[in-house]
């Protein structure tokens, strides 16, 4: 394996995307829900907040990921695809942003200028290992390889 071809980057990094789309959307979801709806729970347990916005995370990118595949692959190939994604890559890329969104916003609470920088994160975190899954095993996050 080669770690520098740069056409498995580049789709390692659209992978990554998609991924990062469907994980941000429940994500954030979950924290907005939380700081405008209940934003004593939010302030008082923000590892509660996190630990339920990273569980719709992974279950929104997997939602994303069988949308995307539905039509190449059909509903359950699709479904089972998108949930044999890694969880590797899922987790690493939800703790990224949910450790920047604490330290830099003091803690479950989205800010516009915060975001850049937590989409940033959950990017860079999991796209190393996205790039070795697909060298190595022909694994993508999205689409099937």
């Amino acid at each position: 394996m080669k770690w520098t071809d740069g056409q498995i980057w580049r789709r390692s990094a659209i992978n990554t995307l998609w991924c990062l789309i469907g994980c941000s959307i429940g994500d954030m979801g979950v924290i907005a829900g939380f700081q405008f709806g209940a934003p004593e729970v939010a302030a008082s347990r923000p590892m509660l907040v996190m630990a339920l916005a990273m569980t719709a995370g992974i279950g929104t990118s997997v939602l994303l990921e069988t949308i995307l595949l539905f039509k190449q692959l059909g509903l359950a190939k699709a479904l089972r695809t998108a949930l044999g994604m890694s969880m590797i890559s899922m987790l690493g890329m939800e703790a990224a942003m949910n450790v920047v969104d604490y330290f830099l916003a003091g803690g479950a609470r989205l800010t516009l200028w915060v975001l850049p920088f937590m989409w940033l994160a959950g990017f860079l975190a999991p796209w190393p290992y996205n790039y070795w899954r697909l060298a190595k095993h022909g694994k993508s996050c999205c689409h099937a390889e």
